[in-house]
């Protein structure tokens, strides 16, 4: 359960203001069909996610254990950090977007997922719970939650939520989670 609710709660924080929810923003606003829209993000996700899961657990099972924890709290700290620099605009987005809506979103976000904050989240996560399959599917299941938690409401209210949404405060407090992490990871582990 921890590696579900740790999951889910660093990817729907990570992803406030990231260049995917502002590409489900764009999408929604472009096409008008959420439910499609969400089920594209739902499959991007889960496959880009269980990539990243895979990788990670060969890193852990690669890499020596005591260098493990320090490796994963750095990555911690330098998320944290990456999160307070703005995203940059992705000109993938024109060349996919006459597929229609569900190809569209698929390949735009499985794009976009790649080398971001949440993909590397997802590959630490992985390395951090990599006790067996069970642990790796909890971090796949909980990082595509988050991605869901974070994306489905922008899908669905669009441009009003982003008004309301204070972008810099949410930026600062998933730095800051990230930055826990990273040393109850140093903390925790012996």
């Amino acid at each position: 359960m921890e590696a579900f609710l740790s999951s889910t709660l660093a990817v729907a924080i990570a992803e406030i203001g990231d260049k995917t929810q502002l590409l489900a923003l764009f999408l929604a606003a472009r096409y008008g069909r959420p439910y499609i829209i969400s089920l594209g993000v739902l499959i991007a996700t889960l496959v880009n996610h269980a990539i990243s899961a895979w990788l990670g657990t060969v890193l852990a099972d690669v890499i020596p254990a005591e260098w493990i924890r320090w490796i994963i709290a750095g990555s911690f700290f330098a998320i944290g950090l990456w999160l307070l620099i703005p995203d940059k605009e992705d000109d993938n987005m024109g060349r996919f977007a006459n597929y229609g809506p569900f190809v569209a979103t698929l390949v735009l976000f499985f794009l976009a997922e790649i080398g971001d904050k949440t993909q590397i989240a997802t590959v630490i996560l992985a390395a951090k719970f990599n006790a067996d399959i069970w642990m790796t599917c909890a971090v796949i299941a909980g990082t595509t939650f988050g991605m869901l938690l974070a994306n489905v409401p922008v899908i669905f209210a669009g441009k009003w939520l982003m008004d309301k949404l204070p972008l810099g405060f949410a930026h600062k407090a998933a730095c800051v989670l990230f930055i826990v992490l990273g040393i109850v990871t140093l903390v925790g582990m012996d």
